[in-house]
């Protein structure tokens, strides 16, 4: 790909970084306290996912700048050779099925199934789905699968302990 459609993904990519931070830092801020439990303010719920996004709203502004400065917003990049379209063709489509797993998870799944089972789901579907070769042979799709699942289990078990039990937020 050309110097100057990475310099364009990058600030696309900052951008939603940004937003993503910003996002993310609300919600941590409206995270329950649990005031009523004197709990130590340092340990509550929603600290660290909001020092996490301020981490990543910073680092994306960082990248949005960066790019902005090094002359994202002037004329179009010629076109691209056949590969690299190919590539970025290919990039794209890996880009909307994460988007799209990510939403069948968050809007689908989360509120309407267990937990336990939704993020089970989650987890099998994105390994299996950026596993997956078309041209790999049976057995290898197979293994690749029980991989899936091995990981989905462990998922599925040990991130409803860890946020209930560790982080003491009650999950949906």
């Amino acid at each position: 790909m050309q110097d100057r459609q990475l310099i364009r993904a990058d600030l696309v990519t900052g951008l939603i970084l940004v937003a993503f931070g910003l996002a993310v830092l609300m919600e941590a801020v409206g995270m329950p306290r649990f005031e009523t439990r004197r709990i130590n303010p340092w340990t509550v719920p929603g600290l660290v996912p909001g020092f996490l996004a301020i981490i990543i709203a910073v680092l994306g502004a960082a990248l949005a700048l960066r790019s902005t400065f090094s002359a994202a917003l002037r004329a179009p990049a010629p076109a691209l050779d056949p590969q690299e379209a190919a590539d970025v063709r290919a990039a794209r489509r890996r880009l909307l099925a994460c988007l799209g797993i990510c939403l069948a998870y968050a809007a689908g799944l989360v509120g309407r199934v267990p937990f336990w089972l939704a993020t089970g789901f989650f987890v099998f579907a994105f390994v299996a789905a950026f596993e997956w070769q078309r041209d790999d042979p049976p057995p290898a799709r197979a293994r690749k699968l029980a991989i899936a699942a091995v990981l989905a289990a462990a998922a599925a078990i040990l991130v409803p302990l860890l946020f209930e039990r560790l982080f003491l937020v009650r999950l949906p």
